[in-house]
This record gives structure tokens, C-alpha cells and sequence, in this order.
């Protein structure tokens, strides 16, 4: 590999890193609003209705619509179907079961995605990208060992029916995002259409409309008016999360849609939400800080990543700007 493409896999995962600390808003802000007593279902709908006009307004500055209305009039169907299930089903999973778990362990789960996506590769590939990145699979277990160590530490072990029926449905969450995410890349791939980051998101974002009205109505019959507080909040998850780290993310894993490593690495990239949010959490949810077994459970993962990323490094070793920046985000 050229060094060129080494730095490419190397910036790729510094993005990664960055939307995991957008992302993180996700489980703060969505965990504030269940607390407060908003519905479930109004902070799903609410978070992709106020990122569809944030996204276009970038979108508009960055040179116009015209290149994914084609996309979408194009193929209508595939758009439909896996922004529903990458935006939709994700979004409406994950944001349930911030309604009944605290966020850290919601995040923490979540990181379930880092092995979901590599999953994923000989399930969409038919090419070398079938295959299963064997490093890059074995330090997402170590990952998510960190993240088992932080749950049971939580628990003592034991889980009560909610808990459980809440890390069901994060699990679930964190295979459907990377899976339409995945798979609208793939598309795009075969149909020789060219979208960059922001179009995408805007693409799956404009798609998914149908079935975040279909969630609206459900929570207006439900719950009724959204209270103010929850309208805020949701525009907060919709800037920070819907725009700017989702497109970080889309963007990151285009980069690298070709190095089933990279790819996984990227995605790794988001355990540190679960860092991030066990700090948020404590500081403004008054939700308690990982201690003994769980703090240790958080080291691991500070190892996967430092290891996912010396694992796209190592290439570029030999090359001394790529080894400083390395060294520089490991002590970021």
C-alpha cells in the first residue's frame, strides 16, 4: 500500500474517534429527555425531522440537491429500504431503550456494532471484503469484553427483565446501523453512482421521512404534544448527532469501504462513546462513575482502540509524520 492510502486508512480512523465524541450526545441527551418524562417515540421522530432541514442547509451550501435526487429517483426502493432500517429501526431501538437503562449501559452495548459490522462482510460481499479481518475481529473482543466487565461490574451480575429486554434491543440497534449503512455504500457501489458523506446521510435521512411521520403519529396518539423541553433536547441530538457525527461517520467509512480492517477499525472507533458518556453521565445525569471491575472493563477498551489503531498505523511507521500523528491521537 502506498503511503498515501496508509495516511487515508489513518485519517479515516481519527474521524471515527471524532463522531464517537458527537455521537455520544445520543445517549445523554436522549437518557435527559426519558427522565423528563418525554415519550420515547417523539425523541426517535423529533431527532431525524429537525436533521432533515439542518442537513439540507449544508447540503445547499456545499453545491445543491441535484446529485441525490438522481440517486434516489434512480433506485427509489433500495433508498427506502435501508435508510429504514440504518436510520429508522436503528434510531427507534436505541432511543427505547435509553427510556429504560441508564446511558452508559445503553453505550456500552451499543459497542456491540464493533464486531456487528465486520460480521456483516461475508453476509454483503461477494469480493476479498468477505473475508473476516482476524486482528482487527480479536481486539473488537477485546472491546467488547471491556464492555461486559463494565455491565456485569454495574449489576453484580444480575439483570431484571427491563435491563435485559433494553440490551436487547441496543444489540439489535447495533447491527442495523452499520447494516444500512453498509448497504447503501454497497448500492452505490454497483450502480456506479458517486454521493459523498453528506449527500448520503442526506439521502437516507430524506428516504427515512415516511416511516419518522409513521413514529410521529404513533407518539402524538400515544403521548400527545411534545413539552418544550424535549423539542430542545431533540434539536441538540439532531445538530450534534444527525449532522455533524453522522457525517464524520459516513464520511470515515467511505474512505475505507475497500479495507475490511480499516472499515472495522472506523467502526471500532465508536467503544470510546461509552467513555465519553459514563463522563457526561456522571457530570450531568448524576448517573455513578465505573469503579473497581467496571473501571477496569474501561481500560480494555482504551486498549482496543489504542491497538485498532496502531493496527492501520503500523504501515505507516516507517513514514515519520504518519508515526507522530499516530503517537499524537494515542495521547489525545
Amino acid at each position: 500500500m502506498t503511503p498515501g492510502g496508509r495516511h487515508r486508512e489513518l485519517q479515516a480512523v481519527l474521524l471515527g474517534l471524532a463522531a464517537a465524541l458527537f455521537f455520544t450526545s445520543t445517549y445523554v441527551l436522549n437518557r435527559a429527555m426519558a427522565s423528563g418524562g418525554g415519550h420515547w417515540a417523539w425523541s426517535a421522530a423529533l431527532r431525524y425531522l429537525f436533521t432533515l432541514p439542518l442537513l439540507a442547509i449544508v447540503v445547499a451550501l456545499r453545491g445543491g440537491f441535484a446529485p441525490t435526487w438522481r440517486a434516489l429517483r434512480a433506485h427509489p426502493l433500495p433508498w427506502l429500504a435501508w435508510s429504514t432500517v440504518g436510520f429508522g429501526l436503528f434510531c427507534v431501538c436505541l432511543t427505547w431503550a435509553s427510556a429504560h437503562a441508564p446511558a452508559w449501559l445503553v453505550a456500552g452495548t451499543f459497542q456491540l456494532t464493533v464486531v456487528a459490522g465486520m460480521l456483516l462482510g461475508p453476509l454483503l460481499y461477494r469480493d476479498e471484503r468477505a473475508r473476516l479481518p482476524r486482528a482487527a475481529l480479536a481486539f473488537g473482543g477485546v472491546i467488547v469484553l471491556g464492555v461486559a466487565l463494565m455491565q456485569g461490574a454495574h449489576f453484580h451480575g444480575r439483570l431484571d427483565g427491563e435491563a435485559w429486554a433494553a440490551l436487547l434491543m441496543v444489540a439489535l440497534s447495533a447491527a442495523l446501523y452499520p447494516l444500512g449503512n453498509r448497504a447503501i455504500l454497497l448500492h452505490l457501489e454497483r450502480s456506479g453512482e458517486s454521493l459523498d458523506a453528506t449527500q448520503r446521510v442526506f439521502g437516507m435521512t430524506l428516504a427515512s421521512q415516511p416511516f419518522w411521520w409513521l413514529v410521529a403519529i404513533y407518539a402524538g396518539i400515544e403521548a400527545g404534544a411534545p413539552p418544550p423541553m424535549q423539542l430542545a433536547l431533540a434539536a441538540g441530538v439532531a445538530l450534534f448527532t444527525g449532522v455533524v457525527a453522522t457525517i464524520l461517520f459516513f464520511h470515515a467509512t467511505g474512505m475505507v469501504r475497500d479495507q475490511p480492517a480499516a472499515l472495522g477499525a472506523v467502526e471500532a472507533m465508536q467503544a470510546a462513546e461509552l467513555l465519553f458518556t459514563s463522563v457526561l453521565g456522571a457530570l450531568f445525569l448524576g448517573e455513578a462513575a465505573p469503579r473497581g471491575w467496571s473501571a477496569f472493563g474501561a481500560v480494555l477498551i482504551v486498549a482496543g482502540i489504542v491497538a485498532l489503531g496502531a493496527l492501520v498505523g503500523r504501515a505507516a511507521s516507517g513514514d515519520a509524520r504518519a508515526e507522530k500523528a499516530l503517537r499524537t491521537d494515542r495521547g489525545a
